[in-house]
C-alpha cells in the first residue's frame, strides 16, 4: 500500500474567495487536482494545474503558474513571474510571461506567447524537482549562505501566508455547480454562486452562498452570519449556527438549530431535533440588603427617618376614611410632634396619643373627643361646653369640674374651683 498522502484530498476554499465575474478570485494559491473541469477563470497568487485540467477562462498569477501536461485554457495566461507549460498543452488566447518561460513539446498557443526573461523549448521539469536540485548543489558546494537564502526564498517569509484554494481531482465547477466527491470547506467572508455538493460541507462565518448545500451521507454546518440562498439537504446532521440564514428547506437525519437562526422554509429531520439557547449569566444583586429587609419586617427605606420639620405620612390613616392624608412632623430629638408643637405617639392599640403640658397622656376617641388619662388612672374627656368629665370604669360620669372663668365685671381676684362632689366653692 502506498504511504503517500493526496493533499488536494478536498474542496477548500479560503477565506476571502469569491467568484467575481466568472472568475475564482483568492488572495493565495490555487492547486487544481488532474481531470477536473473548472468552466470559470483563475485569479490568484500561484495557479497550479495537473494533468488534462480543463479552465473555462483566462488564467492571472500574480507569482508563478504551471500547466501539466494535457490542460487546455480556454482564454489567455498572465503570469507575474515564470511560467511552465507542459507538453500538449492548449491555450486559446495568448501566453504573456514576466519571467522566464519553460514550454514542452507540442504546445498550441492561438494569439502567440511573449515572455521578458529566458524562453527555453523543451519538456519541463516539476518545479519542486528543481528546486530541490538547486538547494543540493548549494549545499554540496557547502555555500551554506546561499542555501539559506535559496531556502528562504522559496519559504516566502515576507509572503503573507494565505491558506491555498484546492481543488480536488475529478471535480467539476461551474457558475451554477461545485460538484466533487470529497469533503469540503469554505472559509469566512467568502461569496459563492452555485449549489455545492460534495461529501460533507463545512460553512464558515459571514459568508454569502447563492445556491443550496447537498451532502452524500456527511454533515453539514452553516458558520454564523451566513446566509445560504437555497435548500440544505442530507442525511446526516445539520448545524446552524447563531445568525446563520436559510432561504429555503432544511433537510437532515438529525437538526441542531442555534438561538438566532433564521429558516425562511420548513425544517425536517427523520432523527433528533434540537434547538440551542446560550447560557446566560444571572445579573448581580444586592442580597445581604434584600434578607435584612426581610427579617426586619420593614420595607425598604423605613429606617431613614427625615431630620426634623419634614412632613411623614402615617400608615394606616389613609385605610381611617379620611379623605385627607394626615401627616406628622417631627423634633430635633426625632420624636413626632402636632402643629401646636406637642409631642404625640401611638399606642400598642393604634390610637393616637399625645402629652400635654402637665405630662399627661391624651388620647382622640372614637367620636373624635379628646381623651386623657389623669393622675389617677381615669378617663377624663372634654364635652361640647368646654366642661371636663370624669368616667370611671363603669363607663359613668363621676364628676364634672368646669374651667376656670374670669369675668369682667366681677372680682380679679375671686376665682372658682370645684371640691370632689362638683360644688363651686369660692376661694375667698
Amino acid at each position: 500500500m502506498s504511504s503517500r498522502v493526496d493533499p488536494l484530498n478536498s474542496l477548500q476554499l479560503s477565506d476571502g474567495t469569491t467568484v467575481e465575474e466568472h472568475d475564482i478570485v483568492t488572495t493565495g494559491d490555487v492547486l487544481i487536482g488532474r481531470d477536473s473541469e473548472i468552466e470559470l477563470g483563475i485569479r490568484g497568487r500561484t495557479v497550479a494545474a495537473g494533468e488534462d485540467v480543463s479552465i473555462g477562462g483566462s488564467i492571472e498569477a500574480d507569482d508563478d503558474c504551471r500547466l501539466d501536461t494535457f490542460c487546455h485554457v480556454d482564454g489567455s495566461v498572465l503570469v507575474g513571474a515564470d511560467a511552465y507549460v507542459g507538453e500538449r498543452v492548449r491555450i486559446n488566447g495568448r501566453l504573456l510571461v514576466s519571467g522566464d518561460l519553460d514550454v514542452g513539446d507540442d504546445v498550441e498557443i492561438d494569439e502567440g506567447f511573449e515572455a521578458n526573461g529566458w524562453i527555453v523549448i523543451r519538456n519541463p521539469i516539476p518545479v519542486y524537482l528543481f528546486y530541490f536540485i538547486v538547494l543540493s548543489h548549494l549545499l554540496r558546494l557547502g555555500d551554506q549562505d546561499a542555501a539559506e537564502e535559496f531556502a528562504s526564498a522559496l519559504a516566502g517569509e515576507e509572503v503573507e501566508e494565505v491558506d491555498p484554494v484546492t481543488i480536488p481531482a475529478g471535480s467539476v465547477i461551474s457558475d451554477d455547480r461545485w460538484l466533487v466527491d470529497t469533503p469540503a470547506t469554505i472559509g469566512d467572508d467568502c461569496r459563492i454562486h452555485g449549489n455545492i455538493n460534495a461529501e460533507s460541507i463545512d460553512v464558515g462565518e459571514r459568508n454569502t452562498i447563492f445556491g443550496g448545500l447537498t451532502a452524500s451521507g456527511g454533515d453539514v454546518s452553516v458558520g454564523a452570519e451566513t446566509e445560504v440562498i437555497g435548500t440544505v439537504r442530507t442525511t446526516g446532521s445539520v448545524t446552524l449556527h447563531p445568525n446563520a440564514t436559510v432561504r429555503g428547506n432544511v433537510e437532515a437525519g438529525d437538526l441542531t438549530v442555534y438561538e438566532g437562526a433564521y429558516v425562511t422554509g420548513s425544517l425536517q429531520a427523520s432523527g433528533e431535533m434540537q434547538y440551542i439557547t446560550p447560557k446566560r449569566s444571572a445579573p448581580a444583586s444586592d442580597s445581604g440588603d434584600s434578607r435584612d429587609t426581610a427579617d426586619s419586617g420593614e420595607p425598604d427605606g423605613s429606617h431613614d427617618a427625615p431630620d426634623s420639620g419634614e412632613p411623614v405620612q402615617r400608615e394606616g390613616d389613609a385605610g381611617a376614611g379620611d379623605d385627607r392624608a394626615e401627616t406628622e412632623t417631627t423634633d430635633d430629638d426625632g420624636e413626632a410632634v402636632d402643629d401646636d408643637g406637642e409631642a404625640e405617639a401611638v399606642d400598642d392599640d393604634g390610637e393616637a396619643e399625645a402629652v400635654d403640658d402637665d405630662g399627661e397622656a391624651e388620647a382622640v376617641d372614637d367620636d373624635g373627643e379628646a381623651e386623657a388619662v389623669d393622675d389617677g388612672g381615669e378617663a377624663e374627656t372634654v364635652d361640647d361646653d368646654g366642661a371636663t368629665e370624669t368616667i370611671d370604669d363603669e363607663g359613668e360620669i363621676v364628676a364634672n369640674r368646669a374651667k376656670a372663668e374670669t369675668e369682667n365685671d366681677r372680682d380679679p381676684e375671686v376665682a372658682e374651683s370645684s371640691d370632689s362632689d362638683g360644688s363651686p366653692t369660692p376661694t375667698g
